[in-house]
């Protein structure tokens, strides 16, 4: 456990444009009732599928993650790991035309060119290091000062008022289609100063989410992110404060707790970061000069 310096938001003494929804598994179920009573149901389940990204035809990664912006999810994925840094970078990306017991659908193949394919070929190498050896993927201070050293501080001046943070969580609720329907996904959203959702994204896994949300943007070539700020749903780890750093993106904010490690790289970034927004209150944990009561 670490103990970290937290400033407390709340109210004074006395006071009181999206992605496509991804696909859902639908079907029969059997729910228990009160005295032992069964009934037959129709629910419905959030999409789960693996997808394996390969660069210049070789496997890079496979995450599970639910079905759609699959290109997007690789662009963002390769941005935030540093494997290229714009549009110009990549060559073609597309899902691969043999079919394996995944599916096509399920593999996806970047060709990078310039610069960003000996990028690849590194990255590729450290990939393979990686699943041969015991050692760690993430080793804290070692890990930052790496990323550091590559990725200029986050330098925003804007600021956000408390009162747009606090609602936050319930605007990015209102935009979560398909969680409405099967109650299992994550959401990112990127939102302007003024608290107005301009991106949102839902996904099994909170990483694919940020990956999808941030890769649009680049696709659609608004780039960097300094003017948005970035919330989502759940906790926030080192991975998600790491992919707002290369993004350039000051405001960080999550409906739970971050991690140690990401206090730590939000600190070292000059990133705002926040967490616990419920309600009226919430914690900033690390440049508080962007909040305005």
């Amino acid at each position: 456990m670490q103990l970290v310096d937290v400033v407390r938001v709340g109210p004074p003494d006395g006071a009181t444009g999206a992605p496509t929804p991804p696909a859902a598994w639908g079907g029969s179920v059997r729910r228990g009732g009160p005295g032992g009573a069964v009934e037959r149901h129709q629910d419905v389940a959030a999409a789960e599928e693996p997808l394996e990204i390969r660069l210049q035809g070789s496997p890079f990664v496979v995450t599970m993650r639910t079905p759609g912006a699959d290109r997007e999810l690789a662009v963002g994925l390769l941005v935030s790991e540093r494997v290229i840094a714009g549009l110009e970078d990549i060559g073609t990306i597309r899902h691969c035309e043999r079919t394996t017991e995944e599916g096509e659908e399920n593999v996806l193949d970047v060709t990078l060119v310039g610069a960003a394919a000996a990028r690849a070929d590194a990255a590729l190498l450290g990939r393979r290091l990686v699943t041969t050896t015991s050692a760690c993927g993430v080793c804290g201070r070692r890990s930052i000062d790496e990323l550091m050293q590559d990725v200029p501080p986050v330098t925003g001046g804007w600021v956000m008022a408390a009162a747009v943070v606090a609602a936050l969580p319930k605007r990015l609720r209102g935009a979560q289609a398909v969680f409405d329907e099967t109650g299992g996904l994550h959401a990112a959203g990127l939102f302007d100063p003024h608290g107005t959702l301009v991106a949102v994204v839902e996904d099994v896994g909170r990483h694919n989410a940020v990956d999808k949300v941030i890769g649009a943007q680049l696709v659609g070539e608004r780039w960097p992110l300094g003017d948005l700020a970035l919330f989502v749903s759940g906790r926030t780890s080192f991975e998600i404060v790491q992919k707002a750093v290369v993004a350039g993106i000051p405001i960080v904010g999550a409906v739970s707790a971050p991690s140690s490690l990401a206090i730590e790289l939000a600190r070292a970034a000059g990133v705002t970061l926040l967490g616990f927004v419920r309600g009226d209150t919430f914690n900033i944990y690390t440049g508080e000069e962007r909040i305005v009561v």
